[in-house]
């Protein structure tokens, strides 16, 4: 079984993935995001308000898949996220968190943090990791 140090490699060539969440009905709802590695999963942001964050608030089990951009290699990574936003986690401690996830999904520093903040407030943005409880990869 692979585990994350091992799809390093992957993250350096793609890191836009499909994130996979199950609807009311138990059918798979699907996004692309892009993702960063960090505390042992990999994290991103979303919309409070989007179906993936309605979706893991009533059922956090998900699913990841990345792919390499020739197609000819994967990884999938399945667990239960972590949500983080203003219904539980301090005000400033999810501004730091955010800062966090923007960093390793971006790999750079935001131009403007006063701006970056007002956005994602603005936004009811809150962050999702999934730390694996298995991960799948091929040719990866």
């Amino acid at each position: 079984m692979a585990t994350l140090d091992d799809l390093d490699g992957l993250l350096a060539q793609n890191k836009v993935v499909v994130f996979t969440t199950f609807r009311r009905d138990g059918m798979p709802q699907q996004s692309l995001v892009t993702v960063g590695k960090m505390d042992g999963g990999l994290a991103f942001t979303t919309r409070s308000r989007n179906a993936k964050a309605y979706n893991l608030a009533r059922d956090p089990r998900c699913a990841i898949m990345l792919v390499k951009p020739d197609n000819r290699g994967f990884a999938v990574l399945d667990g239960r996220a972590e949500v983080q936003g203003p219904d539980n986690t301090d005000a400033d401690a999810l501004r730091l968190r955010l800062r966090e996830v923007y960093r390793v999904a971006a790999g750079k520093e935001h131009p403007d943090w006063d701006e970056y903040d007002r956005v994602m407030l603005e936004e009811g943005r809150v962050t999702v990791l999934l730390r694996p409880d298995r991960i799948f990869a091929r040719n990866a």
